[in-house]
């Protein structure tokens, strides 16, 4: 669903380059999703990139209660289209993370200024980006047969301070 987005509290690709991880969020359809991201992110440093089309407004009631007063704290970039982002950032750079990937996000040498990419709540990330990139593919281990995949929150969450933990924790106390 495409929504004109209010333009206020975005910022510019150049204004996050140099956070520590940019936390990227595929299409997103849940607003409270998306603003536990932000505060996430406000939390840590990390940017948060929205690719649209999203399915709601970044005024949401819902994202504004979700992310509470953390915005101001918090990059935020919007980028078109999934294309658009992909030529924002170089393919060793990011990581996928799909319930359909082999490799454990356990396993991967995150560094400074990773891409961590999360796909929609519904559908994850297109099959062939995850092709494209087999071995940039990361998943979350879960038990077999228990659910489809956990929460978007979450897993972001999951990854994004397993990474931070191998860069040493940047500027965080």
């Amino acid at each position: 669903m495409t929504k004109t987005q209010p333009r206020g509290r975005l910022v510019a690709p150049e204004a996050v380059r140099d956070a520590p991880l940019h936390v990227v969020l595929v299409e997103p359809e849940i607003p409270p999703n998306t603003g536990n991201v932000a505060r996430l992110c406000a939390a840590t440093g990390c940017a948060l990139h929205l690719v649209e089309p999203l399915g709601f407004r970044i005024d949401d009631r819902e994202l504004k209660r979700a992310g509470l007063d953390y915005w101001d704290a918090v990059g935020v970039v919007v980028h078109p289209s999934l294309d658009a982002f992909l030529a924002t950032f170089a393919a060793d750079r990011l990581w996928l993370l799909s319930t359909r990937a082999a490799r454990g996000y356990a396993d991967a040498a995150f560094a400074r200024g990773d891409a961590l990419v999360f796909g929609k709540e519904t559908a994850g990330l297109p099959q062939a980006l995850l092709d494209a990139h087999p071995d940039r593919a990361l998943r979350i281990p879960m038990r077999p047969g228990s659910v489809r995949s956990i929460n978007l929150s979450t897993a972001a969450g999951v990854v994004t301070y397993a990474a931070l933990a191998r860069l040493g924790f940047p500027g965080l106390t």
